[in-house]
């Protein structure tokens, strides 16, 4: 596929400013992951500015080799990381997050996929930052139902998980996942919990048609997610797919009036929203109308 000329309007300029250097510093000092760095997201500054934050935990390589992601891959990771949880508690509490998003790799080596883990780290944030919002952006534990119980008796504001692409395209875009697991991972929590806020996100310029985009939309609705994100893709790394096409605000917005037609909460849609970008104003916005 021919490499297609980035448009002007999607170039952002480096992040930089003293709240920026602070997250920076506390998060090396601490041996911390975030997705906001290894996603190489367009909103970093904006979010650090506003005291959002997005960790990833147990480590930096992932089980699975999706095609649209820049996170390294290794079918059995290496990763000492046993103190975890405390660590991001304290970065939690030095930084005086109002919201944190929690999200990792996916560790099919791991019995649990690493739920307990998740568990423990929103325990340790609690202890120290009793106010602090806490949002999960959990993989599909391959089905483990006993993992996806682990991670929503931990009681997050907001449990998420994201679709990505569409239907047509999984199979090349995310080899080892599948389309109808994510959207069984997405209905056993709104079926166990009605009241839990759930969440997800997908990208466009992957080669999906518009078509595509409105079956996403429906089929979410479908297992009741409350919350939509809508980004355009990237190429993040040379191995990547290719975008096939950059979406204009227009048709994002388009998209996000089709998805509120059906009745789905809140969607964000646009060519640089991720799936934590401003968190926590659409988790107000769904909780003020419920």
């Amino acid at each position: 596929m021919k490499m297609i000329k980035k448009p002007s309007w999607l170039k952002v300029k480096l992040p930089s400013g003293d709240r920026y250097k602070q997250v920076k510093h506390l998060k090396n000092s601490l041996n911390l992951v975030t997705v906001c760095e290894e996603a190489r997201c367009p909103n970093l500054e904006e979010c650090w500015n506003e005291k959002h934050a997005t960790f990833m935990l147990l480590g930096k390589e992932c089980t699975r080799n999706c095609n649209f992601c820049s996170v390294g891959f290794n079918k059995y990771p290496v990763f000492q990381g046993d103190d975890e949880a405390r660590r991001i508690s304290l970065a939690v509490s030095d930084l005086e997050l109002k919201y944190c998003v929690l999200t990792s790799v996916t560790r099919d080596d791991l019995e649990d996929g690493g739920a307990s883990v998740f568990a423990e780290t929103i325990k340790q944030i609690r202890q120290k930052n009793p106010d602090t919002l806490i949002e999960l952006l959990v993989p599909d534990f391959q089905g483990n139902k006993l993992s996806m119980d682990l991670v929503l008796n931990s009681r997050p504001s907001v449990i998420g998980h994201n679709l990505e692409t569409s239907r047509q395209l999984h199979n090349r875009v995310r080899p080892h996942a599948n389309y109808d697991m994510s959207l069984k991972v997405l209905r056993y929590f709104k079926d166990k919990d009605p009241l839990m806020v759930t969440k997800s996100s997908f990208m466009v310029g992957l080669g999906e048609t518009d078509k595509d985009v409105k079956e996403m939309l429906v089929d979410l609705k479908k297992v009741s997610v409350d919350i939509v994100y809508i980004g355009q893709y990237l190429q993040p790394a040379k191995h990547s797919l290719k975008v096939s096409r950059y979406v204009e605000e227009k048709l994002f917005d388009e998209y996000r009036e089709f998805g509120e037609s059906l009745g789905i909460k809140t969607i964000k849609s646009g060519s640089l929203v991720r799936s934590s970008y401003m968190a926590l104003q659409s988790y107000l916005k769904v909780i003020s109308n419920l």
